[in-house]
């Protein structure tokens, strides 16, 4: 059995206690009460909720996951992908939870509901954790990112400092959807409260609490290191909600840099992720008849230890019923693997002394490195694909460079102006957000862009470069 003894030789670890706060960003008056009786559903489960009806969420459902969007119903999009590592992030958060209700002493009395609160918090964290992901799938962001690099946008990238530029030329997802549950825009609301989700949600969310300009002496070379997690726009936020859940500052980081290790429950969120996009995408390619057959549900097979002449009670005669009961069966084996490992680590992800995804952690992940090897080389790699993301760069760098232009013309040009007036008043630096700085008005955009669907960017571009025009072929 584990013990909450802590160790005299290290910093404090992050507590359960304050790592699942149910406290609101930020905290608001409430604007109306529709009724006194008892809530019938928890905090988390009200984030969840909150984000189900949120447009930003919605709108996933016509954004590509890796296939563009076809005439069937078998691929997956952005909405489908998120629904799904929801389910699974649940499951893992409440088997995780009981695992350690079960084998840590004194934690019962402590957070008696403990693991269900960690499979709530778990699962709103993922169903929100490609939202901030803009149009063209896997390329987007890398399309976002070469066009702040190119010398077209050299006139706009020379006003902001080293850090806004960073933000920019590596323009990331997760920044960006911790702005979008966060942020208000002035052009709405005078409140700043985005969804007004938990900390707890916030923080599980936040797979890589660093900003995008880092000393090298803070980093360790962790996985959460990888990317970064929040804008320069949103630096303020991110410190309330690290601060509100005790999230210890990495070795050598002064509050000002801002970097921190993870909310524990984060390595969950991306063990869904991860286990849900390798065998997910995997179940596409196979269905669209870009991956062999035989090979991948050989792989399956074997990623399960089923022996070759193995005979279930179920005679299978269409290879893709057999695929929907082997994918659940894997699915369900990896949950249990990866709960056991996030229990078995606890201790040490609270301390900050582990930082590695828990998928590489698996004795199968050679399996599905394999997996992965495979669907990168038939389905990421074939021409439906790279069609679209061939695509995708040419049409966010066409919009980006379009409305820049038109919002830093000093003439104030009659193409200018229409341009501008395309744009919503949220995105532009008007009545409220009167005076937003050149960066700020930068980041605007990329909201704006970035949270088109991929239809409604196609079509964009084609009207303002004059290649067709709404309600004509």
């Amino acid at each position: 059995m584990l013990h909450l003894t802590p160790d005299e030789n290290s910093p404090a670890p992050m507590s359960w206690q304050r790592l699942l706060s149910r406290r609101r960003y930020p905290e608001q008056p409430q604007l109306h009460v529709v009724t006194d009786a008892p809530p019938v559903r928890g905090a988390f489960v009200q984030d969840y909720d909150r984000v189900v009806f949120s447009s930003a969420f919605r709108r996933l459902q016509r954004k590509t996951q890796v296939m563009p969007l076809p005439e069937t119903d078998f691929v997956h999009t952005r909405l489908t992908h998120a629904l799904e590592t929801a389910s699974v992030g649940r499951s893992l958060g409440r088997l995780g939870g009981r695992l350690l209700l079960e084998e840590t002493e004194g934690l019962a009395v402590q957070l008696p509901h403990l693991d269900s609160d960690f499979g709530d918090i778990v699962a709103a964290a993922c169903l929100v954790h490609d939202i901030g992901n803009p149009p063209f799938g896997h390329s987007g962001e890398d399309a976002i990112s070469t066009y702040f690099r190119s010398a077209a946008a050299e006139p706009f990238v020379r006003m902001l400092t080293p850090a806004q530029r960073a933000d920019l030329q590596q323009f990331e997802g997760n920044a960006a959807g911790f702005r979008t549950l966060t942020h208000t825009y002035a052009a709405h609301s005078s409140s700043s409260a985005g969804l007004g989700l938990t900390y707890a949600t916030l923080g599980a969310f936040s797979k890589y609490p660093r900003p995008s300009v880092v000393a090298e002496p803070t980093l360790t070379g962790g996985v959460s290191e990888k990317k970064y997690g929040y804008f320069q726009t949103e630096a303020p936020r991110f410190h309330a909600v690290a601060q509100e859940l005790g999230l210890l500052p990495k070795t050598g980081d002064t509050a000002e840099v801002g970097t921190f290790h993870r909310h524990p429950l984060a390595f969950l969120v991306e063990a869904a992720d991860d286990i849900c996009y390798r065998i997910i995408d995997l179940e596409d390619g196979l269905k669209l008849g870009l991956i062999p057959c035989q090979q991948g549900l050989d792989l399956l097979r074997e990623l399960l230890g089923d022996a070759p002449d193995r005979r279930g009670s179920v005679e299978w005669r269409d290879w893709r019923e057999e695929l929907g009961y082997l994918r659940a069966r894997l699915i369900n084996r990896l949950v249990q693997q990866t709960a056991r490992l996030f229990a078995d680590r606890a201790p040490a992800l609270l301390r900050g002394h582990a930082d590695e995804p828990l998928v590489q952690q698996l004795d199968c992940w050679s399996q599905l490195q394999e997996i992965g090897r495979l669907t990168r080389q038939h389905l990421y790699e074939s021409r439906p694909v790279l069609e679209i993301e061939a695509a995708g760069f040419e049409v966010l760098a066409g919009l980006l460079d379009a409305f820049l232009h038109a919002t830093f013309d000093p003439q104030q040009s009659p193409r200018s102006r229409k341009l501008l007036q395309l744009l919503p008043a949220e995105f532009r630096a008007v009545g409220p957000q009167q005076g937003a700085t050149p960066y700020e008005q930068i980041i605007l955009l990329t909201d704006y862009i970035g949270g088109l669907t991929d239809e409604n960017a196609l079509s964009l571009f084609r009207t303002i470069h004059g290649v067709g025009l709404p309600g004509r072929v």
